[in-house]
């Protein structure tokens, strides 16, 4: 563990301290919270870190420096911030780094230069998570904790020092993109992929050669036409309808198949026996729900076009 000259409860709350680098991680436009942040805090553990345990916002820079007041007297905050700089050693090459996990339901102010050169900064409010490498200073500020002696730094402002630039989805830099002459209304943002509808497979008729029916039922679903029927058909007569292949239109040709005149003289005579025994297939006046306005038609044959 780090030995440092300046601890916690030596600094007072309300102090702001200045440190400048370049953006090497954020979260800063929303709060760590849910899901998220119980998988953090377990990559946290796991790398032998403290957990946050609340939600928070979260900032990395690179580069760090602390923004002396006065070089020459530093202040116990300032020095207190500047001793909590560490060097990564997966990129050496970053130089000293600083990290700060801000606890609270309070998003940082972020601060970009205004577009009229003046050198004032405007708030940005576009709710967009700022891209990696920005010239960034991070105000902090101290404060003490309710039912703890130690003092903590919360994450107060985000200066950006340049033109702000965002995080895109697929890290691609809308920069690099308008320098190939690619310009984007609007930011792109990730679309999550939702499951295929399922089409929803018609059953109301089956047609063989033109010839419309009732589709087969389900064997755990009531026959409709034997309720409404005052007298039951005999079974001989309503077997071929039943036993009618469940596909609309059959893939092949049975090995013996009916001309459409030997089929249409079949279906005409088994009708005309059903015409008079109180089969609502052979009733004068058809109730099912392809029965429409028109002529009439012959008895249990609905005819297509």
């Amino acid at each position: 563990m780090a030995n440092y000259s300046i601890s916690a409860s030596q600094i007072t709350e309300g102090k702001n301290v200045f440190i400048r680098g370049k953006l090497g991680f954020a979260v800063l436009a929303r709060l760590i919270q849910g899901a998220e942040l119980v998988a953090s805090d377990q990559r946290k553990t796991k790398n032998g870190m403290s957990p946050v345990g609340k939600p928070h916002t979260t900032a990395t820079i690179t580069h760090a420096e602390v923004q002396f007041a006065d070089p020459n007297n530093p202040t116990l905050e300032e020095q207190f911030v500047s001793e909590r700089r560490y060097d990564s050693p997966k990129r050496p090459e970053t130089g000293p780094n600083y990290s700060i996990d801000s606890k609270g339901s309070t998003l940082p102010v972020i601060a970009i230069p205004s577009p009229k050169g003046d050198g004032t900064y405007d708030q940005d409010e576009s709710g967009q998570e700022l891209a990696q490498g920005l010239d960034v200073t991070l105000v902090l500020r101290t404060y003490k904790p309710k039912d703890f002696n130690n003092r903590g730094l919360a994450l107060e402002q985000v200066i950006v020092h340049e033109a702000p630039r965002y995080y895109t989805a697929g890290g691609i830099d809308q920069a690099e993109l308008a320098a190939r002459g690619i310009v984007l209304n609007g930011t792109p943002r990730p679309v999550q992929a939702t499951p295929a509808a399922v089409a929803a497979v018609p059953v109301a008729t089956e047609v063989e050669d033109g010839l419309s029916f009732p589709a087969p039922q389900p064997v755990s679903a009531p026959v409709a036409v034997a309720a409404q029927a005052p007298v039951q058909a005999p079974e001989t007569a309503v077997a071929t309808p039943v036993a009618a292949a469940p596909v609309a239109v059959p893939a092949a040709a049975p090995a013996q198949q009916e001309t459409l005149e030997e089929k249409l003289a079949r279906l005409e005579a088994e009708n005309a026996s059903l015409k008079d025994a109180g089969s609502a297939v052979g009733s004068p006046v058809a109730t099912a729900p392809w029965n429409g306005s028109g002529p009439a038609q012959q008895a249990g044959i609905t005819y297509q076009g």
